[in-house]
């Protein structure tokens, strides 16, 4: 991180569920072996907890994509698709393990019996996982100035738009409407006083 920042927050990653309480309950957590043998089973649906931005990094193949903008719309998008009846394994994963201890908890609570996470989360399995036997596929997400780490846990080839914060990938980099700090191809125009300041910025003048 370029800076220390302490902020006091009711949640460490907000769902806006007071009745999730995942010190008392949470899914089974697995292990990367165990993580294998899910994703190979045709009864379990593996999910990706994360933003639809993160998502677009990297993930498991055949991971479902719940195409969510924010957590906090995690509730909603399981009313919506999910039914303890009809889906009754669910294993599900994330960038270090703390969103799924909230996901799992407000799973079980709404009826879902059987409900796993992958321990440790993505970066977690990318640790531990055997160089030959690693199923992620691109590179992951990660909340500091790395953007992104590859599946050897090195900084990734990804950067960050300093016009609109999204994470870029190597095609969107090399797009003509790519101009650091400036524009880039997931949005394309900034107003002009913007534009006047981002070039400012990069000038030193502000």
């Amino acid at each position: 991180f370029r800076r220390l920042k302490v902020r006091v927050k009711d949640e460490i990653v907000a769902l806006r569920q007071p009745d999730v309480r995942p010190a008392e309950r949470t899914g089974e957590a697995v292990d990367w072996a165990r993580w294998h043998a899910l994703l190979d089973d045709p009864d379990v649906l593996v999910i990706d907890t994360r933003n639809a931005y993160e998502i677009g990094v990297g993930t498991f193949p055949g991971a479902v994509d719940p195409e969510t903008r924010s957590f906090r719309q995690w509730p909603d998008w399981v009313r919506e698709h999910l039914a303890p009846a009809q889906h009754r394994r669910v294993a599900m994963f994330c960038t270090g393990g703390i969103r799924c201890e909230k996901a799992s908890a407000w799973l079980l609570g709404q009826g879902f019996e059987s409900v796993y996470q992958l321990e440790g989360g993505v970066l977690g399995y990318l640790a531990n996982v055997p160089a030959g036997e690693n199923r992620w596929s691109g590179e992951c997400y990660v909340f500091d100035a790395r953007v992104a780490v590859d599946v050897a846990l090195a900084p990734g080839s990804t950067v960050q738009c300093d016009a609109c914060g999204r994470p870029l990938l190597p095609d969107a980099q090399a797009h003509p409407a790519y101009k650091p700090g400036i524009s880039c191809p997931l949005r394309l125009a900034l107003s002009s006083f913007l534009l006047f300041f981002y070039k400012s910025c990069h000038k030193g003048l502000v």
